[in-house]
């Protein structure tokens, strides 16, 4: 498998954490696929064969060719179908919200047309240069142009919003939001709704995500490590807090996600983000 990222120009480092590619030959299309949540949303465009997205054990629909990926809070499962190649823009959890209306909880643990968000005209014209560009460094250009186009002329986040979302990812996720709020708690109603409507989950559901991407790059990276000393590190009550949670967005334990096949997609995004 052949996975690279890429980094957004100057004016968009603030919404956009990069930009990837996805090879997958097709001696990997027969095994599903588990991916791990990681608190963003993404733009892909299928340029390959396709993914089938799973609804449930054996049940699958036909993925579209250009599709945004919602906030995902319980178990996604993939699979590869013959030679994938895929083109995608990784938002940070605030992202997307500056460039769509559509409240973001509606997109949750989804796969979404994107005709359903720009419509049919813009969706297709943007489809199209994207399957005929020369390379990746002409996607980049055209997503760009694309997107400043798209791009609200007001801020859309709200202030208390991006100062959560960021106090979360400094912190590993491990930040009570009442410590984020400074003991002005009436706020946290307000703060719940915004989040909805803006990330698509709501402030608790994104710090276990943040705090769950810890514990995976060290699990990834660290094998020496105990599950314990993994979850006090990543900042878990315990061992058990650390594999309710990743049995909660994944649907395997820790155990049976190192060496497994179907995680190979994970691993080699998570390894090299």
């Amino acid at each position: 498998m052949n996975y690279q990222t890429y980094q957004p120009s100057e004016d968009l480092t603030s919404l956009i954490k990069c930009y990837w590619t996805l090879e997958v030959p097709a001696e990997y299309s027969s095994e599903k696929q588990r991916i791990v949540p990681d608190g963003c949303m993404e733009l892909i465009f299928i340029l390959g064969d396709g993914i089938k997205p799973y609804t449930s054990e054996k049940e699958f629909i036909i993925q579209p060719r250009a599709i945004v990926v919602g906030q995902i809070t319980e178990p996604f499962i993939i699979q590869p179908v013959v030679y994938v190649h895929c083109f995608a823009t990784r938002f940070y959890p605030y992202g997307v919200a500056n460039f769509i209306k559509t409240p973001l909880k509606n997109l949750e643990n989804k796969e979404t047309p994107i005709v359903e968000l720009f419509g049919k005209s813009t969706a297709d014209e943007l489809e199209q240069k994207i399957i005929h560009a020369t390379d990746t460094q002409q996607r980049i250009e055209i997503i760009e142009t694309f997107l400043f186009d798209k791009l609200n002329e007001k801020s859309t986040i709200n202030s208390i919003v991006k100062t959560t979302v960021d106090t979360l990812i400094v912190t590993s996720g491990s930040s009570p939001i009442k410590a984020i709020l400074k003991e002005d708690l009436s706020k946290r109603r307000q703060l719940e709704r915004k989040f909805l409507k803006q990330i698509g989950m709501s402030p608790k559901q994104l710090g276990k995500v943040v705090r769950l991407q810890t514990a995976l790059k060290l699990l990834l990276n660290q094998k020496t490590e105990t599950f314990t000393e993994i979850a006090y590190e990543s900042e878990y009550y315990d061992q058990n807090h650390f594999i309710k949670d990743f049995k909660e967005f994944t649907g395997i334990t820790p155990k049976e996600f190192l060496g497994k096949e179907q995680m190979i997609l994970s691993s080699l995004f998570y390894t090299n983000d």
